[in-house]
């Protein structure tokens, strides 16, 4: 899978200065999609930098960073809970009150990305703005107030760039591997063969469950029910959850083998990889590459399940943010460990930012490569 070719345009005023248009391709099943970058002149006193803004339905992510000895520096973060998709299950629409919070947010985004001197950035938006029927008029009114352009991407690319940013935290082994992100709107199931810098897809999945829709689609009118109640609400999540794989999992069945492994990149794997840890706060660096025992997450699972959400926005790791979407999530990873019954489970604190970051960098390379092997030829004549 090749990264972005980026075309070079005149830049304009804004945080982020320029249009171009690019080419990707998923594999498989193989499908052209257009993906959006902004470009800005590089300041010929800083090192350039790069940005990646990822716009989910429950999150607003931001990441800069710069080219490093093949890999990249990070350099300024910002991540806050907006969640632009409440609500969305029962109306269809993007709520006023959501694309408010979502907007400020953006508006800090911006903010970083003109004080990062940031030469190239890609911003995008999923499952929430995908669905809602005003999505297209909300992307416009944040490139009005901010500047900032939100490419809606396709389930398939979010799917492409989770396993580009986080692929390398898979553990060794022999045979085909799954890769999954639970997000605030669908999840993405990713069956891999590992090898070479970047893995091939084999077979790929997205349910419109993530921990927002099943949230507010199965029961939330009884989260503080008693523990029977709890418990069905529960098993129902499992079953719709179950029933969205169903599908993708007798496709996939031939390709299990003993050595099964299995990565997943969300909220959900890291909140219970901190609960496994019982950290008194959220530590990315005790996170991020995190093996877990499958057994434990799921004992976790069953027991958030099973508490008031009064007892889970105790958890440290849990919170008031969390504490009423971290049980759908639950449900969802449950079903994926059913899925792919691997032994262990890998955990990444890393994804769509980082893939973008990943592509933006390798392309832009490749284009400085291009160009200047153009001008030895001009020369040379």
């Amino acid at each position: 899978m090749s990264g972005p070719v980026i075309a070079d345009h005149s830049p304009p005023q804004g945080p982020q200065q320029a249009v171009s248009q690019a080419q990707a391709t998923g594999d498989p099943p193989r499908q052209e999609t257009r993906e959006s970058a902004e470009r800005r002149q590089p300041h010929h006193h800083f090192r350039q930098a790069y940005a990646a803004i990822d716009l989910g339905t429950n999150n607003c992510r931001l990441l800069i960073a710069r080219p490093a000895s093949g890999n990249f520096v990070v350099i300024d973060a910002f991540s806050r809970v907006v969640r632009l998709g409440e609500g969305l299950a029962q109306t269809g629409r993007l709520s006023d009150a959501a694309m408010d919070r979502a907007l400020g947010a953006l508006k800090v985004c911006a903010d970083k990305l003109r004080r990062r001197n940031v030469h190239l950035a890609r911003s995008v938006a999923t499952e929430a703005c995908r669905r809602a029927a005003n999505g297209a008029e909300f992307i416009e009114r944040v490139r009005r107030e901010t500047g900032i352009m939100l490419d809606i991407i396709s389930a398939q690319e979010e799917a492409r760039l989770a396993v580009l940013g986080c692929h390398i935290l898979l553990e060794d082994g022999i045979g085909p591997a799954m890769i999954f992100d639970i997000g605030g709107g669908s999840t993405e199931l990713v069956l891999i063969e590992p090898g070479g810098p970047v893995p091939r897809i084999l077979d790929w999945q997205s349910v419109p469950w993530g921990v927002v829709s099943l949230s507010e689609t199965v029961g939330h009118e009884i989260e503080d029910a008693d523990e029977n109640a709890r418990a069905a609400r529960y098993a129902k999540m499992r079953q719709v959850v179950d029933d969205s794989f169903a599908e993708f999992a007798g496709r996939i069945a031939p390709h299990r083998a003993p050595d099964l492994r299995l990565l997943g990149t969300s909220g959900t794997v890291t909140t219970l990889a901190s609960v496994h840890l019982e950290l008194p706060q959220y530590d990315r660096k005790a996170v991020d590459g995190l093996i877990v025992p499958s057994d434990s997450m799921r004992e976790i699972s069953s027991r958030l399940a099973h508490m008031a959400a009064e007892e889970r926005r105790r958890l440290p790791c849990i919170g008031q943010e969390r504490a009423d979407l971290v049980v759908a999530g639950c449900a969802i990873l449950e079903s994926i460990l059913d899925l792919w019954p691997a032994p262990r489970l890998g955990v990444a604190d890393r994804g769509i930012r980082e893939g973008i970051l990943r592509s933006l960098m390798s392309a832009d390379a490749e284009g400085a490569q291009a160009r200047a092997s153009l001008r030895r030829m001009r020369d040379s004549e």
